[in-house]
């Protein structure tokens, strides 16, 4: 599990969340989404009716979900669709697109510009806007629902990552508006698994030089933890729900990250954390995976 955890990590730094390597849609046209096997974080057996009923019922759903991956991804827009059915104000909100798109998104999901438009405006394409999220935005326009572009723009955290939090300090309103600066950095397993999956074979990640490094990588990371979170929490305060957070699953495995950022925000929120673990389905819950989400899905190897 630790080699899909890096990768999922590293890719977080490589292209900052927003791209995905393009993968064959083959395996959503051959198996069913909601036919995958599906656990609750104690081990016991779950249900799609369950899961379904249980992300109804939350203020927000943490979609965990690994980049790219066809079926778990195919699983995630149909648990999506399923939600949408049920309730009267969900929304969704994506990691993969920066709060400096938001006006393109919404461009596209009132009609000022068709989804040619949006992909050319956003440079985006099948690697960094997979069948699977262009699903559910598709299904969200259909049943009129906001959909919120949630994460902090790149060239902000970039920033953050050479300089702190401080270096932000003299922007426009206009720039603050679109990141969050941490209250505070966030502790606990969340951290611990970040700095031993960001820790280069043979570096003592409690080396002083190692943790000056992983801190002003932390620095970036928490950075999109606290906005999505804010964004979480503002879509809340408009009177969404459930808010369904797509989301890289390292962000909100065992309840970390964007999860801990928003009960910071927002305390005793309702959140139900799902993981779209890319591994065979096992007879019961794999050890290393018990408390990963509230419920833990197998999908299968990446295709890649």
């Amino acid at each position: 599990m630790l080699s899909h955890a890096k990768l999922l990590v590293m890719s977080l730094f490589i292209t900052a969340c927003a791209a995905t390597s393009p993968t064959s849609t083959t395996v959503e046209a051959v198996l069913d989404p909601r036919a995958v096997t599906i656990f609750r974080g104690d081990g016991a057996s779950a249900s799609w009716e369950q899961l379904v009923e249980a992300a109804s019922a939350s203020e927000v759903v943490f979609l965990g979900e690994n980049h790219g991956h066809p079926l778990g991804l195919a699983s995630a827009a149909a648990l999506f669709d399923d939600v949408l059915a049920r309730t009267k104000s969900a929304s969704l909100s994506l990691e993969f697109f920066e709060r400096d798109e938001q006006s393109r998104l919404d461009d596209y999901l009132s009609g000022v510009s068709d989804i040619a438009t949006l992909e050319r405006r956003t440079q985006r394409a099948e690697g960094n806007f997979p069948p699977g999220h262009r699903a559910m935005v598709e299904s969200a326009r259909r049943a009129s629902r906001p959909v919120h572009a949630s994460n902090a723009p790149r060239q902000y955290v970039r920033i953050v990552s050479q300089k702190g939090y401080e270096s932000l300090g003299a922007l426009t309103w206009e720039q603050r508006r679109l990141f969050r600066i941490p209250d505070e950095l966030l502790g606990g397993r969340y951290r611990e698994d970040f700095d031993r999956v960001m820790t280069p074979a043979g570096r003592d990640p409690k080396a002083e030089d190692e943790q000056a490094r992983l801190s002003r990588v932390f620095r970036s990371q928490q950075m999109w933890d606290w906005t999505m979170g804010e964004s979480i929490f503002l879509a809340l305060g408009a009177g969404e729900a459930p808010v369904v957070q797509v989301i890289g699953r390292f962000h909100s495995d065992f309840r970390g990250g964007t999860v801990q950022a928003l009960e910071r925000l927002r305390p005793g929120t309702r959140a139900l954390v799902v993981s779209f673990v890319n591994e065979p389905a096992p007879a019961a819950l794999a050890s290393e995976d018990t408390g990963r989400g509230d419920f833990v899905l197998y999908v299968g190897p990446s295709a890649d």
